[in-house]
């Protein structure tokens, strides 16, 4: 018991750290990228009803840096490329292009970004900005980013986008996507590090310094990676170039899922992955179950010492998912932030189901079976 309230007060520490002292991306800086070039990245399958919406984003950026825009259709089987046409209206910044990626070897969307970097380089280019098709951006998005990217000296930065959630699926387990690394990392040391294990990214919003990117091979690396953002930041760092990662709520938001289903199919094609190796899954699960599960169990049924270090465990739970919410960029959330212990056992079930499926070969995503 004591050990699990320990961990859980130790996340809330970290979290309350790392809302005072990590990197953010705020709106309306200085722009410094009048001397840059960039070439924004979309991978996009199935997403007319989204895409749209982050084209209308796009052509709406104040950014002093020339910009183009590559849309790449990966396949769709609605009616994405002509919503994408609609939206971008004759505007000579987007190009969109044709690239199911069926047959090529390597996960859908991994082989998607390849093709998109290699074009990408292809023409003149100093900063590459790849976006999923589900996220928002304010007017001075882009121009933020690649402020943060120059002034903290990186070569990947993850400008974390704020995780919108609606449904009660959404509100239990999208919030432990940041929670995860906010409570658990020192951001600051992270970021300063080149080691692998301490690497944050998120691949619906990565800022890459071309030069970077061109001299490890692109995305190359994450062909057959389910977490491709994660397995570029690791490549970037093991070719000594540094990634950082930052809270960019203010500058951009995510809805990843809109409903039960896309929840539990959306994480579970990629959890079993969470943990480095499968090894390291068992301790990790149950570290998690003792720190964020027991103790609101003893606050209710235990007695004495047990009940007291049982709320003390659970009030740390709740106060490291409120600070981090509020990190993020929705205030402390507390009603959603006193229903950790129930979050924290979804997230698990879902590990769990991740791991089974892998093991089955029966992982898809947007009607890809994903063989990994």
């Amino acid at each position: 018991m004591r050990t699990g309230t320990a961990v859980s007060l130790l996340g809330a520490a970290l979290a309350a750290v790392n809302t005072l002292t990590a990197p953010r991306v705020r709106p309306n800086p200085t722009d410094t990228s009048a001397a840059e070039t960039i070439t924004v990245c979309i991978p996009a399958r199935d997403e007319e009803r989204d895409l749209p919406l982050l084209i209308a984003d796009l052509r709406a950026q104040r950014v002093a840096a020339p910009m183009r825009v590559l849309v790449l259709d990966d396949g769709s089987t609605d009616s994405t490329e002509a919503a994408a046409t609609r939206a971008i209206g004759g505007d000579d910044r987007f190009t969109i292009l044709d690239g199911g990626v069926d047959g090529q070897g390597g996960v859908g969307k991994s082989v998607a970004c390849i093709e998109l970097g290699r074009v990408a380089l292809q023409g003149e280019c100093s900063v590459l900005i790849f976006l999923d098709a589900d996220v928002r951006l304010v007017p001075d998005a882009l121009a933020s980013a690649v402020t943060e990217l120059r002034r903290g000296g990186t070569s990947l930065l993850s400008p974390w986008p704020r995780q919108d959630a609606v449904g009660l699926a959404e509100r239990l387990v999208q919030p432990l996507l940041v929670w995860s690394w906010t409570s658990t990392l020192y951001l600051r040391g992270a970021n300063a590090s080149l080691r692998a294990s301490t690497a944050v990214a998120c691949g619906q919003f990565l800022v890459l310094d071309a030069l970077a990117y061109r001299a490890i091979g692109g995305h190359e690396s994450t062909r057959s990676s389910v977490t491709d953002d994660l397995t570029l930041a690791r490549r970037f760092r093991a070719s000594g170039f540094p990634t950082a990662v930052a809270y960019a709520g203010e500058v951009a938001s995510c809805r990843m899922y809109t409903s039960t289903r896309e929840v539990r199919v959306g994480y579970t094609r990629w959890l079993w992955s969470a943990f480095g190796r499968p090894a390291a899954m068992p301790p990790a699960l149950l570290l998690a179950v003792t720190a964020w599960v027991v103790p609101p169990i003893a606050a209710v049924v235990g007695t004495g010492s047990v009940r007291r270090w049982g709320l003390l465990g659970y009030a740390a739970a709740v106060a490291s998912r409120s600070i981090t919410r509020r990190a993020e960029g929705l205030g402390l959330d507390v009603p959603a932030a006193a229903t950790h212990p129930v979050s924290v056992s979804a997230g698990v079930a879902l590990v769990v189901e991740s791991a089974r499926g892998r093991r089955r070969g029966t992982l898809t995503w947007k009607d890809r079976r994903l063989s990994v």
